[in-house]
C-alpha cells in the first residue's frame, strides 16, 4: 500500500522549498528563480526518495535519473532564458501581489508532487528477492524509451526556438520551422510523451490503487493544454500576429500538438 509517512514527508519538503523561497522572491518582488526551484524541487524529492532505501533497485536509480536529467536540463534552460529576458511576463500582474504570488508558488508544489506521484510510489517499494537487483521489465524499458523520445523532443523544440530567437533578423516574429513546422507546441508535446512514459516505467512497480496515480501525467497534458501552457500562448500568439496571413496560414496547417493528428 501508499507509504503515508514517506508521501507525507515527500510534501513538507516539497511546500518547505516553495513556500521559504516565496518568502524571499516576495520581499524582492522577483520571478527570476521561480522555475529554477521547481527543478530543483524534483531533484531533491527524487534523490531523497533513494535516501537509506533499505534495498535499492536498478530501476528505482534509472527513473530517478530520468527526472534528475529532464529537471536539470529545463530548470538551467528557463532560467538561463529568465536571466536573458529579465522578466517573465506571467508574473506581470502578480508579483507586486503577495496572496498571488503565493498561489503560484503553492501551485507549483502541487505540479511538483503530482507529476513525481509515480516516481516516488515506485522508489518506495523494497524488492521480494533479497540477493540484490531483480531483472527489468519489458513495460519499464518501453516507459524509458517513451521520456526518451519525449525529452529529446523537448530539448530540440527549444533548441530550435532559442536559435531562432538569438537570430535578430527574426525579431518580432514567429518560429514555423523545424519541429515547429509540424506542431504549435512541440516543447509541450516532449513535456507531456516524457511524463506518461515515467507513468509507463513506474507502474510495473505499482498495483491496487497506486495505480490512480494515472491521474499525474493526465494533471500534466491537462495543465499544458487547458490551464498554463498553450492557451496563453495561442492567446499571445493571435494578439501578436493574429492579423497576418502567414501566421492565418501557419495555424491553418499546423496542429496544435501531436503532428497531423491534433
Amino acid at each position: 500500500g501508499i507509504n503515508a509517512e514517506y508521501m507525507g514527508r515527500a510534501a513538507v519538503i516539497d511546500f518547505g522549498i516553495q513556500w521559504s523561497v516565496f518568502a524571499v522572491s516576495a520581499a524582492l518582488k522577483s520571478e527570476k528563480v521561480y522555475d529554477l526551484t521547481g527543478s530543483l524541487t524534483f531533484i531533491t524529492l527524487a534523490l531523497d526518495s533513494l535516501r537509506g532505501h533499505p534495498n535499492l533497485q536498478n530501476r528505482q536509480i534509472i527513473q530517478s535519473a530520468c527526472v534528475c536529467i529532464w529537471a536539470a536540463r529545463l530548470g538551467s534552460y528557463l532560467f538561463r532564458r529568465i536571466l536573458h529576458d529579465g522578466v517573465d511576463t506571467r508574473f506581470d500582474k502578480v508579483r507586486g501581489n503577495p496572496k498571488r504570488f503565493f498561489f503560484y508558488w503553492t501551485i507549483q508544489g502541487v505540479w511538483v508532487l503530482v507529476t513525481l506521484l509515480p516516481t516516488l510510489l515506485a522508489n518506495s517499494k523494497s524488492s521480494k528477492s533479497q540477493s540484490g537487483n531483480e531483472e527489468l521489465k519489458t513495460r519499464e524499458i518501453v516507459g524509458w524509451l517513451l521520456w526518451l523520445l519525449g525529452f529529446l523532443t523537448e530539448v530540440v523544440a527549444d533548441s530550435q526556438k532559442s536559435s531562432f530567437r538569438s537570430n535578430p533578423s527574426n525579431k518580432g516574429k514567429f518560429i514555423q520551422s523545424g519541429l515547429w513546422s509540424i506542431s504549435r507546441h512541440p516543447n509541450y508535446l516532449g513535456e507531456i510523451t516524457l511524463w506518461a512514459g515515467l507513468f509507463v516505467s513506474a507502474s510495473a512497480s505499482l498495483q491496487g490503487l497506486e495505480l490512480l496515480s494515472a491521474f499525474s501525467p493526465l494533471f500534466v497534458a491537462f495543465l499544458l493544454t487547458r490551464v498554463s501552457g498553450v492557451p496563453l500562448l495561442e492567446r499571445a500568439g493571435l494578439k501578436k500576429w493574429g492579423n497576418l496571413p502567414e501566421y492565418q496560414n501557419y495555424l491553418k496547417r499546423t496542429k496544435v500538438l501531436i503532428p497531423f493528428v491534433y
